[in-house]
Protein backbone atom coordinates (compact mmCIF):
# COMPACT_ATOMS: atom_id res chain seq x y z
CA UNK A 1 0.00 0.00 0.00
CA UNK A 2 1.56 3.78 -1.03
CA UNK A 3 1.61 5.82 2.04
CA UNK A 4 3.10 8.79 -0.15
CA UNK A 5 4.77 9.89 -3.33
CA UNK A 6 7.12 12.88 -3.33
CA UNK A 7 8.54 13.87 -6.27
CA UNK A 8 10.64 17.26 -7.04
CA UNK A 9 12.17 19.18 -10.07
CA UNK A 10 10.36 17.37 -12.82
CA UNK A 11 8.13 18.92 -15.53
CA UNK A 12 6.01 21.98 -14.06
CA UNK A 13 6.72 20.58 -9.93
CA UNK A 14 9.99 22.78 -8.57
CA UNK A 15 10.08 22.65 -5.25
CA UNK A 16 9.43 18.82 -3.44
CA UNK A 17 5.86 18.40 -3.79
CA UNK A 18 4.04 15.21 -1.89
CA UNK A 19 0.57 13.42 -2.72
CA UNK A 20 0.08 11.30 1.23
CA UNK A 21 -2.08 8.76 1.56
CA UNK A 22 -2.05 8.79 4.92
CA UNK A 23 -5.14 9.42 6.96
CA UNK A 24 -5.07 12.86 9.22
CA UNK A 25 -6.38 13.44 12.53
CA UNK A 26 -9.77 14.61 11.48
CA UNK A 27 -12.76 12.99 11.39
CA UNK A 28 -15.98 13.00 9.05
CA UNK A 29 -19.37 13.81 9.48
CA UNK A 30 -20.62 10.97 8.53
CA UNK A 31 -18.90 7.97 11.07
CA UNK A 32 -19.50 5.56 8.34
CA UNK A 33 -17.29 7.44 5.80
CA UNK A 34 -14.41 7.26 8.64
CA UNK A 35 -14.98 3.33 8.89
CA UNK A 36 -15.29 2.69 5.14
CA UNK A 37 -13.07 5.43 3.52
CA UNK A 38 -9.87 4.04 5.81
CA UNK A 39 -7.14 0.74 6.03
CA UNK A 40 -6.26 0.34 9.23
CA UNK A 41 -2.57 -0.40 10.05
CA UNK A 42 -2.23 -0.19 13.05
CA UNK A 43 -4.02 1.31 16.14
CA UNK A 44 -2.71 5.05 15.39
CA UNK A 45 -2.39 5.22 11.66
CA UNK A 46 -4.31 4.45 8.72
CA UNK A 47 -4.18 4.86 4.83
CA UNK A 48 -6.63 6.35 2.94
CA UNK A 49 -8.46 3.93 -0.14
CA UNK A 50 -8.90 6.53 -2.37
CA UNK A 51 -7.83 10.50 -3.10
CA UNK A 52 -9.31 12.86 -5.46
CA UNK A 53 -6.84 15.51 -7.36
CA UNK A 54 -8.44 18.69 -8.37
CA UNK A 55 -7.00 21.73 -10.36
CA UNK A 56 -7.19 23.86 -13.36
CA UNK A 57 -6.30 22.37 -16.74
CA UNK A 58 -2.15 22.56 -17.05
CA UNK A 59 -2.27 22.72 -13.18
CA UNK A 60 0.32 20.08 -12.82
CA UNK A 61 -2.10 17.11 -12.28
CA UNK A 62 -1.40 14.88 -14.97
CA UNK A 63 2.51 15.25 -13.93
CA UNK A 64 2.02 14.34 -10.74
CA UNK A 65 0.92 11.13 -12.52
CA UNK A 66 3.65 11.28 -15.44
CA UNK A 67 6.12 11.52 -12.27
CA UNK A 68 5.08 7.69 -10.70
CA UNK A 69 5.57 7.08 -14.46
CA UNK A 70 8.46 7.96 -14.78
CA UNK A 71 9.90 6.49 -11.68
CA UNK A 72 8.14 3.00 -11.91
CA UNK A 73 9.97 3.02 -15.82
CA UNK A 74 13.23 3.37 -14.34
CA UNK A 75 12.95 1.11 -11.57
CA UNK A 76 12.00 -1.42 -13.84
CA UNK A 77 13.82 -0.77 -16.74
CA UNK A 78 17.29 0.99 -16.50
CA UNK A 79 19.65 -1.85 -15.82
CA UNK A 80 18.21 -3.70 -19.07
CA UNK A 81 17.56 -0.14 -21.00
CA UNK A 82 20.58 2.66 -21.47
CA UNK A 83 17.79 5.01 -22.66
CA UNK A 84 15.39 4.76 -19.62
CA UNK A 85 17.28 7.98 -18.05
CA UNK A 86 16.47 10.50 -21.67
CA UNK A 87 12.80 9.18 -22.09
CA UNK A 88 11.70 9.74 -18.30
CA UNK A 89 13.41 12.46 -16.66
CA UNK A 90 12.33 15.89 -17.72
CA UNK A 91 13.49 18.85 -15.18
CA UNK A 92 11.45 21.91 -14.55
CA UNK A 93 12.73 24.30 -17.43
CA UNK A 94 11.04 27.53 -16.70
CA UNK A 95 14.31 28.12 -13.65
CA UNK A 96 18.19 28.80 -14.16
CA UNK A 97 18.18 27.26 -10.63
CA UNK A 98 16.60 23.63 -11.76
CA UNK A 99 17.59 23.16 -15.60
CA UNK A 100 20.85 21.50 -14.51
CA UNK A 101 20.04 19.67 -10.98
CA UNK A 102 18.62 15.99 -10.86
CA UNK A 103 15.23 15.27 -10.41
CA UNK A 104 14.18 13.33 -6.87
CA UNK A 105 11.81 10.76 -6.49
CA UNK A 106 10.69 8.62 -3.74
CA UNK A 107 7.81 6.18 -2.79
CA UNK A 108 6.99 5.49 0.87
CA UNK A 109 5.13 1.89 0.95
CA UNK A 110 4.16 -1.04 2.89
CA UNK A 111 5.06 -4.56 2.33
CA UNK A 112 4.57 -7.70 3.84
CA UNK A 113 3.70 -5.35 7.45
CA UNK A 114 7.17 -3.40 6.78
CA UNK A 115 7.12 0.34 5.54
CA UNK A 116 9.66 1.28 3.56
CA UNK A 117 11.12 4.18 1.86
CA UNK A 118 12.83 4.08 -1.53
CA UNK A 119 14.23 6.83 -3.89
CA UNK A 120 16.54 8.67 -6.00
CA UNK A 121 17.98 11.64 -7.84
CA UNK A 122 18.49 11.68 -11.09
CA UNK A 123 19.55 13.44 -14.45
CA UNK A 124 19.42 11.92 -18.05
CA UNK A 125 22.38 10.84 -17.79
CA UNK A 126 23.09 9.36 -14.73
CA UNK A 127 21.85 7.85 -11.09
CA UNK A 128 22.89 10.88 -8.17
CA UNK A 129 22.15 8.97 -5.20
CA UNK A 130 19.78 6.34 -3.72
CA UNK A 131 18.49 5.12 -1.13
CA UNK A 132 16.34 2.61 0.69
CA UNK A 133 14.81 2.35 4.50
CA UNK A 134 12.66 0.43 5.89
CA UNK A 135 11.23 -0.43 9.69
CA UNK A 136 11.49 -4.15 10.26
CA UNK A 137 11.25 -2.79 13.56
CA UNK A 138 10.33 0.06 15.35
CA UNK A 139 12.47 2.70 13.97
CA UNK A 140 13.75 3.27 10.60
CA UNK A 141 17.14 1.35 9.62
CA UNK A 142 19.38 1.94 6.19
CA UNK A 143 19.39 -1.11 3.57
CA UNK A 144 21.70 0.97 1.55
CA UNK A 145 22.74 4.77 0.58
CA UNK A 146 24.65 5.31 -2.75
CA UNK A 147 26.29 8.17 -4.22
CA UNK A 148 27.32 8.40 -7.62
CA UNK A 149 28.81 4.62 -8.22
CA UNK A 150 29.58 4.68 -3.99
CA UNK A 151 27.56 2.03 -2.02
CA UNK A 152 26.92 1.21 1.50
CA UNK A 153 25.13 -1.37 2.42
CA UNK A 154 23.72 -2.55 5.67
CA UNK A 155 24.66 -5.83 5.46
CA UNK A 156 22.70 -7.34 8.27
CA UNK A 157 19.14 -6.13 6.98
CA UNK A 158 20.37 -6.40 2.73
CA UNK A 159 23.02 -9.44 2.85
CA UNK A 160 21.73 -10.03 -1.03
CA UNK A 161 22.84 -5.88 -1.79
CA UNK A 162 26.66 -6.57 -0.08
CA UNK A 163 27.73 -8.94 -2.11
CA UNK A 164 26.57 -7.13 -5.65
CA UNK A 165 28.89 -4.01 -4.50
CA UNK A 166 31.64 -5.95 -5.59
CA UNK A 167 30.60 -4.74 -8.89
CA UNK A 168 30.68 -1.03 -8.26
CA UNK A 169 34.65 -1.29 -8.11
CA UNK A 170 36.52 0.21 -11.10
CA UNK A 171 36.99 -2.57 -13.25
CA UNK A 172 33.62 -3.48 -13.53
CA UNK A 173 32.14 0.34 -13.98
CA UNK A 174 30.38 0.46 -17.74
CA UNK A 175 30.06 -3.42 -17.84
CA UNK A 176 27.84 -4.28 -15.11
CA UNK A 177 27.61 -1.54 -12.47
CA UNK A 178 26.80 1.53 -14.86
CA UNK A 179 26.26 4.72 -13.06
CA UNK A 180 22.79 5.53 -15.28
CA UNK A 181 21.59 2.24 -13.84
CA UNK A 182 20.15 1.83 -10.44
CA UNK A 183 21.36 -0.52 -7.63
CA UNK A 184 18.39 -1.90 -6.42
CA UNK A 185 17.00 -3.03 -9.53
CA UNK A 186 20.80 -4.32 -10.36
CA UNK A 187 20.68 -6.40 -7.28
CA UNK A 188 17.15 -8.74 -9.07
CA UNK A 189 19.31 -10.07 -11.62
CA UNK A 190 21.39 -12.27 -9.48
CA UNK A 191 18.75 -12.34 -6.69
CA UNK A 192 15.24 -13.32 -6.08
CA UNK A 193 14.97 -12.22 -2.55
CA UNK A 194 13.93 -9.25 -0.81
CA UNK A 195 14.81 -6.84 -3.13
CA UNK A 196 13.17 -8.41 -5.86
CA UNK A 197 10.23 -7.98 -3.35
CA UNK A 198 10.59 -4.16 -3.89
CA UNK A 199 10.96 -3.91 -7.69
CA UNK A 200 8.11 -6.81 -8.06
CA UNK A 201 5.57 -4.38 -5.90
CA UNK A 202 6.67 -0.99 -7.43
CA UNK A 203 6.14 -2.66 -10.89
CA UNK A 204 2.34 -3.53 -9.94
CA UNK A 205 1.55 -0.31 -9.49
CA UNK A 206 -1.41 0.37 -12.32
CA UNK A 207 -0.92 3.58 -13.84
CA UNK A 208 -3.60 5.26 -16.86
CA UNK A 209 -2.18 8.41 -18.01
CA UNK A 210 -4.50 10.48 -20.17
CA UNK A 211 -2.08 9.80 -23.06
CA UNK A 212 -3.01 6.26 -23.21
CA UNK A 213 -6.62 6.68 -24.48
CA UNK A 214 -6.71 6.52 -27.93
CA UNK A 215 -3.10 5.54 -28.54
CA UNK A 216 -3.72 2.25 -30.89
CA UNK A 217 -5.80 0.61 -28.86
CA UNK A 218 -3.52 -0.76 -26.63
CA UNK A 219 -6.11 -0.57 -23.54
CA UNK A 220 -8.62 -2.04 -25.43
CA UNK A 221 -6.58 -4.97 -26.59
CA UNK A 222 -5.22 -5.46 -22.98
CA UNK A 223 -8.88 -5.62 -21.92
CA UNK A 224 -9.97 -7.95 -24.85
CA UNK A 225 -6.52 -10.25 -23.15
CA UNK A 226 -8.34 -10.06 -19.78
CA UNK A 227 -11.62 -11.51 -21.49
CA UNK A 228 -9.49 -14.74 -22.47
CA UNK A 229 -9.77 -15.36 -18.77
CA UNK A 230 -12.47 -17.23 -17.00
CA UNK A 231 -13.21 -15.47 -13.58
CA UNK A 232 -11.85 -12.51 -14.62
CA UNK A 233 -14.07 -12.29 -17.94
CA UNK A 234 -17.34 -12.96 -16.09
CA UNK A 235 -16.29 -10.44 -13.52
CA UNK A 236 -15.85 -7.82 -16.64
CA UNK A 237 -19.27 -8.64 -18.14
CA UNK A 238 -20.76 -8.19 -14.60
CA UNK A 239 -18.97 -5.15 -14.02
CA UNK A 240 -19.79 -3.86 -17.39
CA UNK A 241 -23.90 -4.83 -17.01
CA UNK A 242 -23.70 -3.17 -13.74
CA UNK A 243 -22.15 0.56 -15.42
CA UNK A 244 -25.73 1.03 -16.99
CA UNK A 245 -24.63 0.94 -20.30
CA UNK A 246 -27.54 -1.65 -22.07
CA UNK A 247 -24.77 -4.08 -22.26
CA UNK A 248 -26.40 -7.92 -21.63
CA UNK A 249 -23.27 -9.91 -22.36
CA UNK A 250 -19.83 -9.71 -24.16
CA UNK A 251 -19.02 -12.10 -26.73
CA UNK A 252 -16.36 -12.77 -29.62
CA UNK A 253 -17.09 -12.76 -33.05
CA UNK A 254 -14.55 -14.77 -35.78
CA UNK A 255 -14.16 -13.76 -39.12
CA UNK A 256 -12.55 -13.81 -42.11
CA UNK A 257 -12.48 -10.74 -44.17
CA UNK A 258 -10.25 -12.76 -47.29
CA UNK A 259 -9.12 -15.83 -47.99
CA UNK A 260 -5.17 -14.70 -48.33
CA UNK A 261 -5.48 -13.04 -44.81
CA UNK A 262 -5.53 -14.98 -41.15
CA UNK A 263 -9.04 -15.06 -39.09
CA UNK A 264 -9.79 -12.17 -36.93
CA UNK A 265 -11.60 -12.05 -33.45
CA UNK A 266 -13.48 -9.28 -32.66
CA UNK A 267 -15.04 -8.53 -28.94
CA UNK A 268 -18.78 -8.12 -29.29
CA UNK A 269 -21.78 -6.71 -27.23
CA UNK A 270 -25.25 -8.32 -26.95
CA UNK A 271 -28.22 -6.02 -26.32
CA UNK A 272 -31.74 -6.67 -26.33
CA UNK A 273 -33.85 -5.40 -29.34
CA UNK A 274 -37.56 -5.44 -30.12
CA UNK A 275 -39.98 -5.44 -32.84
CA UNK A 276 -42.53 -2.69 -33.81
CA UNK A 277 -44.63 -3.31 -30.91
CA UNK A 278 -41.68 -2.92 -28.81
CA UNK A 279 -41.84 -6.72 -27.99
CA UNK A 280 -38.48 -8.50 -27.04
CA UNK A 281 -37.40 -10.04 -30.39
CA UNK A 282 -33.88 -11.64 -28.95
CA UNK A 283 -30.58 -10.16 -28.46
CA UNK A 284 -28.08 -7.89 -31.34
CA UNK A 285 -24.78 -8.24 -31.78
CA UNK A 286 -22.84 -5.25 -32.16
CA UNK A 287 -19.09 -4.59 -32.87
CA UNK A 288 -17.44 -2.91 -29.04
CA UNK A 289 -14.58 -1.46 -30.93
CA UNK A 290 -16.80 0.31 -33.94
CA UNK A 291 -19.95 0.45 -32.84
CA UNK A 292 -20.40 1.06 -28.94
CA UNK A 293 -19.44 4.57 -27.58
CA UNK A 294 -16.76 6.29 -26.45
CA UNK A 295 -18.12 5.78 -22.88
CA UNK A 296 -18.71 2.27 -23.01
CA UNK A 297 -15.06 1.76 -24.78
CA UNK A 298 -13.66 3.82 -22.04
CA UNK A 299 -15.48 1.50 -19.22
CA UNK A 300 -14.34 -1.68 -20.68
CA UNK A 301 -10.76 -0.71 -21.45
CA UNK A 302 -10.46 -0.27 -17.18
CA UNK A 303 -12.77 -2.40 -16.03
CA UNK A 304 -9.27 -5.19 -16.19
CA UNK A 305 -7.68 -2.57 -14.33
CA UNK A 306 -10.26 -2.26 -11.83
CA UNK A 307 -11.03 -5.94 -11.15
CA UNK A 308 -7.03 -6.33 -10.45
CA UNK A 309 -6.26 -3.92 -8.24
CA UNK A 310 -9.64 -4.84 -5.80
CA UNK A 311 -8.83 -8.60 -6.52
CA UNK A 312 -5.01 -8.24 -5.77
CA UNK A 313 -5.11 -5.32 -3.62
CA UNK A 314 -3.00 -3.18 -5.94
CA UNK A 315 -2.75 0.54 -6.04
CA UNK A 316 -4.62 2.12 -9.20
CA UNK A 317 -3.70 5.17 -10.41
CA UNK A 318 -5.86 6.70 -13.09
CA UNK A 319 -5.44 10.17 -14.57
CA UNK A 320 -8.44 12.25 -16.60
CA UNK A 321 -10.48 9.68 -14.48
CA UNK A 322 -13.93 11.36 -15.49
CA UNK A 323 -13.38 11.78 -18.77
CA UNK A 324 -16.12 10.42 -20.98
CA UNK A 325 -17.90 8.91 -18.23
CA UNK A 326 -21.39 10.36 -16.42
CA UNK A 327 -20.78 11.44 -12.86
CA UNK A 328 -23.02 8.95 -11.65
CA UNK A 329 -20.72 6.08 -13.37
CA UNK A 330 -17.30 8.07 -11.84
CA UNK A 331 -19.14 8.21 -8.22
CA UNK A 332 -19.80 4.26 -8.52
CA UNK A 333 -16.92 3.32 -8.94
CA UNK A 334 -15.07 5.58 -6.00
CA UNK A 335 -17.88 3.95 -3.68
CA UNK A 336 -16.88 0.87 -4.86
CA UNK A 337 -13.08 1.35 -3.61
CA UNK A 338 -14.27 2.61 -0.23
CA UNK A 339 -16.31 -0.20 0.55
CA UNK A 340 -16.10 -2.51 3.04
CA UNK A 341 -14.92 -5.46 0.08
CA UNK A 342 -11.86 -3.45 -0.22
CA UNK A 343 -9.90 -4.66 1.87
CA UNK A 344 -6.06 -3.84 0.42
CA UNK A 345 -6.55 -1.29 -3.04
CA UNK A 346 -6.25 2.23 -3.81
CA UNK A 347 -7.25 4.31 -6.12
CA UNK A 348 -5.67 7.57 -6.96
CA UNK A 349 -7.44 9.81 -9.47
CA UNK A 350 -7.21 13.19 -11.47
CA UNK A 351 -10.29 14.65 -12.31
CA UNK A 352 -12.39 17.62 -13.07
CA UNK A 353 -15.62 15.95 -11.91
CA UNK A 354 -16.92 18.07 -8.97
CA UNK A 355 -19.76 16.31 -8.14
CA UNK A 356 -17.34 13.74 -5.85
CA UNK A 357 -16.97 16.72 -3.61
CA UNK A 358 -19.28 15.35 -1.61
CA UNK A 359 -18.70 14.98 2.67
CA UNK A 360 -20.88 11.69 1.97
CA UNK A 361 -18.45 10.75 0.40
CA UNK A 362 -14.92 11.88 1.00
CA UNK A 363 -13.41 12.94 3.95
CA UNK A 364 -11.33 16.03 3.40
CA UNK A 365 -7.84 14.54 3.49
CA UNK A 366 -9.03 12.85 0.38
CA UNK A 367 -9.28 15.56 -1.58
CA UNK A 368 -5.99 17.21 -2.89
CA UNK A 369 -5.84 20.30 -5.23
CA UNK A 370 -2.96 21.26 -7.28
CA UNK A 371 -2.36 24.95 -8.21
CA UNK A 372 0.35 26.33 -10.42
CA UNK A 373 1.51 30.00 -9.27
CA UNK A 374 2.67 32.66 -11.79
CA UNK A 375 6.74 31.90 -12.18
CA UNK A 376 4.62 28.07 -13.64
CA UNK A 377 5.14 26.11 -10.99
CA UNK A 378 2.44 23.62 -9.09
CA UNK A 379 1.69 23.17 -5.81
CA UNK A 380 -0.60 20.17 -4.38
CA UNK A 381 -2.52 20.78 -0.93
CA UNK A 382 -5.34 18.79 0.41
CA UNK A 383 -8.88 20.19 2.00
CA UNK A 384 -7.59 18.90 5.33
CA UNK A 385 -5.32 21.78 5.60
CA UNK A 386 -7.75 24.39 5.69
CA UNK A 387 -8.57 25.82 8.60
CA UNK A 388 -12.12 26.76 9.31
CA UNK A 389 -13.36 24.35 6.74
CA UNK A 390 -16.13 22.29 8.44
CA UNK A 391 -16.82 18.47 7.95
CA UNK A 392 -20.01 19.41 7.11
CA UNK A 393 -18.89 22.13 4.40
CA UNK A 394 -20.76 22.32 1.21
CA UNK A 395 -17.00 21.00 -0.51
CA UNK A 396 -18.27 21.26 -4.33
CA UNK A 397 -19.97 25.08 -3.71
CA UNK A 398 -17.11 26.32 -2.32
CA UNK A 399 -14.25 24.54 -4.76
CA UNK A 400 -16.59 26.09 -7.74
CA UNK A 401 -16.67 29.78 -5.84
CA UNK A 402 -12.24 29.42 -5.52
CA UNK A 403 -12.37 28.92 -1.74
CA UNK A 404 -9.97 26.20 -2.13
CA UNK A 405 -7.53 28.13 -4.80
CA UNK A 406 -7.42 26.10 -7.81
CA UNK A 407 -9.74 26.90 -10.35
CA UNK A 408 -8.74 28.18 -14.12
CA UNK A 409 -9.10 32.36 -14.10
CA UNK A 410 -10.76 32.24 -17.34
CA UNK A 411 -10.40 35.40 -19.65
CA UNK A 412 -13.00 37.71 -21.70
CA UNK A 413 -13.77 35.42 -24.57
CA UNK A 414 -16.03 37.91 -26.42
CA UNK A 415 -13.14 40.19 -26.74
CA UNK A 416 -11.63 37.86 -29.48
CA UNK A 417 -14.46 39.32 -31.94
CA UNK A 418 -13.96 42.83 -30.57
CA UNK A 419 -12.33 45.69 -32.78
Amino acid sequence: MIVDFSVENFRSIKEMQTLSMSAASIVSKYKEVDERNLIKVSDKFSLLKTKAIYGANASGKSNLIKALVSFIAIVTKSVKDDSSLVQNIWPYRLSTETENKPSYFQLTFILNNVQYRYGFEATNKEIISEWLFGTPGKKEVPFFTREGLIVNVNERQFKEGHKIVAFYKEQDIGTIARNNALFLTLVTLFNKGFAKDIVDYISTIIVVSGSHYGSEYSLFMQAEDAMNEGKKSNQIVELMKGSDIGISDIGKHEYQPDQDKEKRVLTTTLHRKYDANRKDAGYATLYMINEESEGTKKMFELSPMILQALNENRPLIIDEFDTRFHPLLTKKIVELFNSDTNTGSQLIFATHDTNLLNAKLLRRDQISFVEKDKYGTSHFYTLAEFKGVRNDASFEKDYIAGRYGAIPFLGDFNSIFEG
